[in-house]
């Protein structure tokens, strides 16, 4: 496999791969061809600042792409060429017919791609989901995401975020879809509370969405670019017959008791490098799975499409004051 991009995401898929038995990381690609050199001398790669020479390898057999956005649909559609298999990190592009033009040019090559929507990998959340599916608590009902930052990404990243929608909330949108695939409706709520280079950069800090399903189950997400407590990451399950619900995670279990108070725990993991490591490396097992085994790669690209359109009209929502319906836009 080649790395496309070596910075903060690549060195944690670089040093999974790395691990992998199943795994010859072959090339690390980046245009700051320092950055490339470290993570490649590290775990015995070849490095370049191109592309070209990755995908001139004829000996590859896929690529982890994991470079900035703006790329992304050009690197998948070289992979395609090749008939390479893919590894892409969200979201597939920020613009929506971008997307649908590279799902039109990816129909014929056929290639296995996974997008990188690694909570669903998540040992916690994917055990809930799970026991929802198995119908432990019966007909869901409700679904309720919590997702807030330690603190706002620096200046420049929010300004080519494009947005807190697409680029936080999306992966809750994905866990939303996870669990249930067919949503018809979508509202937002956008404020600024705390951050004045977020406001300054036309995006919102702090979001509230709520999503309709087909069968009138409802999912409330709420989204914080700052948490004084840690990264704050829960779920919630309610459904006919009961709850699920899964908490914060903490380095360990440990609860302190005294004098000046009670079950005292250590704080949570400080941010989702940390609180989702077993997941980047059960995505990429479930990856290496699905090439060897020729079974579907999941989530695939409809679903980052998918998350998209809802990324964008929970935007528009956010913006307008309106419910924005979602049928036909998940259906093209």
């Amino acid at each position: 496999m080649a790395l496309c991009g070596s910075g903060r995401i690549g060195r944690v898929h670089a040093a999974n791969l790395a691990a992998h038995p199943g795994i010859n990381l072959a090339w690390v690609a980046d245009p700051m061809t320092a950055s490339a050199g470290e993570v490649a001398a590290q775990y015995g790669a070849r490095s370049t600042g191109s592309t070209d020479d990755v995908f001139a390898d004829a000996s590859l057999d896929a690529v982890v792409i994991c470079s900035p956005t703006p790329t992304h649909v050009q690197l998948i559609e070289a992979a395609a060429a090749r008939g390479l298999a893919v590894l892409c990190e969200k979201p597939i592009d920020l613009d929506i017919e971008r997307v649908r033009g590279c799902r039109q040019n990816l129909a014929a090559a056929g290639i296995p791609l996974m997008m990188g929507f690694n909570r669903r990998f998540d040992p916690a959340f994917a055990a809930l989901h799970q026991r929802v599916a198995a119908g432990e608590i019966g007909r869901l009902e409700h679904l309720s995401i919590i997702s807030r930052d330690p603190a706002p990404a620096p200046a420049a990243y929010i300004a080519a975020s494009g947005g807190i929608f697409r680029d936080m909330t999306i992966h809750d949108l994905d866990m939303a879809r996870f669990f249930i695939p067919d949503i018809v409706e979508v509202t937002a709520h956008g404020a600024n509370v705390f951050s004045d280079y977020i406001a300054g950069a036309g995006d919102f800090d702090s979001a509230v969405v709520t999503l309709r399903g087909r069968n009138g189950e409802f999912v409330s997400i709420t989204n914080s670019r700052h948490s004084a407590y840690g990264y704050d990451q829960r779920l919630e399950a309610f459904g006919s017959e009961g709850m699920l619900r899964a908490d914060n995670i903490s380095p360990t279990t440990i609860r302190s008791f005294g004098s000046r108070g009670v079950e005292a725990a250590d704080p949570y993991e400080p941010f989702f490098l940390e609180r989702y490591a077993a997941a980047y490396r059960r995505e990429l097992d479930r990856f290496v799975e699905a090439l060897q085994t020729g079974s579907p790669c999941s989530p695939g690209f409809d679903d980052g499409m998918a998350a998209l359109v809802l990324a964008d009209a929970a935007a528009e929502s956010a913006t307008t004051g309106r419910t924005v319906n979602v049928e036909g836009a998940l259906q093209k």
